[in-house]
């Protein structure tokens, strides 16, 4: 293991500090909007199974646009086509709210939440930024992805805390309120760093098609659509179980754990120089993921809930950072923004159906019950990555990917090493 220096030395490029602190604000909504839907629907209605729904339709929505825009942003820049995306999601996000503080038909929550799905995804900007900075050197590109996982889950960490936190204590709309504020402040500054943003790329480079085009990158968004579920399961149970102990707000403080624990994972994978196949770490880490959610079939209490969260946590960050690593392997550099938001869409559409699947889980059978919904998307995500393994090995090379350097930069530091 090395120093603390790999962070370090990721800061020292002009700008980073700033560009990393804005996707950080950015992201929190991301946290804050499903988990205080899920509240805000339960508060008012009482109705987990409506909650859920809300929640999946806005994931899928967010699912099929943000590809789109990435793709634009590829062609077009940052700041063109997110600060317009931004002002329509941030509108249809005020529509949701006000449609359910005056209690109007359910239809009209559905209209807006689906309209909502024009979130940008902060999180695929920021890590492009980070691509463009460091392309010609990995361990610091490396550290970057690891340094934005703790981002992810810092986010996590404090973000149920605060959307549920609001919504019990205040009123039932300021969670996603604030998610919404967040979001805003977010993006436009963030687009409003010019300097690091990545330079669009000529129309004659995007004659490939779509990043999906990538059988590589296939296998990780199908793979991430039921790690996705398990996320969004464990949220809307989480929450139903803390409200059956008689501690509904004390689903912040577990979720908030659940985050810890991949936190302080992350952070010491950025330290660590790793060798050998990163194909085969990754079949790890989501090996690891699925069989984390077995001991919450056990689950009795919320201190033992919150050990048991802690310790799945553990192997999420890692598993992101070797996933956006795979993904600047596979995917064509004309194409990268659009391709790591593919793995944040197969996430999105996995929390839709998780989410869905658990809260009528809860309805129909209690929040115990609700637990087996992630234990199954987990053995789905061991499935689908055993049977994708052989086209994530060896990465192919594309032409104005990253991989020929990538490679040639590995067996370089391993002969000095």
């Amino acid at each position: 293991m090395s120093t603390p220096g790999p962070y370090r030395a990721i800061f020292a490029a002009p700008g980073s500090k700033a560009f990393s602190a804005a996707g950080f604000v950015g992201r929190m909504t991301l946290s804050m909007t499903g988990i205080g839907l899920v509240t805000m629907v339960s508060e008012l209605t009482g109705r987990y199974g409506l909650a859920g729904a809300l929640s999946a339709t806005l994931a899928l929505s967010a699912a099929a646009i943000g590809p789109q825009l990435s793709r634009l942003v590829d062609r077009h820049g940052q700041r063109r086509v997110l600060r317009p995306a931004t002002l329509v999601a941030l509108a249809a996000i005020a529509g949701l709210l006000l449609s359910a503080h005056r209690g109007w038909p359910d239809w009209t929550l559905f209209a807006f939440a689906a309209s909502a799905g024009c979130v940008p995804s902060v999180g695929s900007m920021v890590r492009a930024r980070w691509a463009a900075v460091h392309q010609d050197a990995p361990r610091e590109l490396h550290a970057a992805y690891a340094w934005e996982s703790i981002v992810d889950e810092a986010c996590f960490i404090l973000g149920p805390v605060i959307s549920i936190g609001l919504s019990t204590a205040w009123f039932p709309e300021a969670g996603p309120l604030l998610a919404a504020c967040f979001l805003a402040a977010g993006v436009f500054s963030l687009t409003a760093q010019r300097a690091t943003e990545p330079v669009p790329n000529p129309r004659e480079h995007h004659t490939g098609g779509s990043a999906l085009r990538s059988r590589g990158l296939r296998v990780l968004a199908a793979t991430f659509v039921a790690i996705g579920a398990i996320f969004g399961a464990v949220d809307v149970v989480t929450v139903a179980f803390a409200e059956d102990e008689g501690h509904k707000a004390a689903a912040s403080l577990v979720l908030a754990v659940y985050a810890l624990g991949s936190c302080l994972a992350g952070a010491l994978f950025g330290l660590l120089r790793l060798g050998g196949s990163v194909s085969r770490r990754w079949l790890l880490g989501i090996c690891a993921i699925a069989v984390s959610m077995i001991p919450l079939q056990l689950v009795g209490n919320l201190p033992f809930l919150a050990v048991a969260l802690f310790v799945a946590g553990l192997s999420v960050a890692p598993t992101m950072v070797t996933t956006m690593a795979l993904v600047e392997r596979h995917v064509p550099r004309a194409h990268l923004t659009e391709g790591m938001t593919w793995v944040s869409t197969g996430l999105a559409v996995g929390v839709a159906l998780g989410s869905s699947a658990a809260g009528w889980v809860v309805d129909a059978a209690g929040a115990r019950a609700g637990y087996a919904v992630p234990a199954v998307a987990g053995a789905l995500a061991a499935a689908v990555a055993f049977l994708g393994y052989r086209r994530l090995r060896p990465a192919p090379q594309r032409e104005g990917s990253a991989d020929g350097r990538q490679d040639r930069k590995d067996r370089a530091e391993q002969r000095v090493a």
